[in-house]
């Protein structure tokens, strides 16, 4: 199926207005299979939050966060792989991501995080892709 453009921005339009003040999690080890996998051996690192308005609105199939608060303590020490966005509440998982300092959906300031530390995401891309 290959889908149109505006229907693309309107899945992530839908999708994502759930993020509004969510949170932004970044762990360490293996990303799970899913957002509805249960975290099991991964460390949380750092929590950032989301702005009240998370993103923009869909272009061309690409959502762009809006500036999200930095953690300005970091829970543990450990190699950042991904991360999890959760609803306000903490509880309810909206997406797993791919983290790094360049080339991935979620850019941040380090992967090496250590415990205290700041850390801070520059960019958080989300793509519905056009398909096959």
């Amino acid at each position: 199926m290959r889908t149109a453009v505006a229907r693309r921005n309107e899945m992530l339009d839908t999708f994502i207005n759930n993020a509004n003040s969510g949170l932004l999690r970044i762990y360490t080890g293996t990303r799970p299979t899913d957002a509805d996998t249960a975290l099991s051996g991964n460390t949380l690192l750092a929590t950032l939050t989301m702005n009240a308005t998370s993103f923009g609105s869909a272009s061309s199939g690409v959502l762009t966060a809006n500036a999200i608060t930095s953690d300005a303590s970091a829970d543990a020490t450990g190699t950042a792989t991904f991360a999890r966005l959760w609803e306000s509440d903490g509880t309810t998982p909206i997406g797993d991501f791919s983290l790094g300092t360049s080339g991935t959906e979620v850019i941040v300031n380090t992967t090496s995080v250590v415990t205290a530390a700041v850390v801070s995401c520059s960019s958080f891309t989300i793509t519905n892709p056009v398909g096959t």
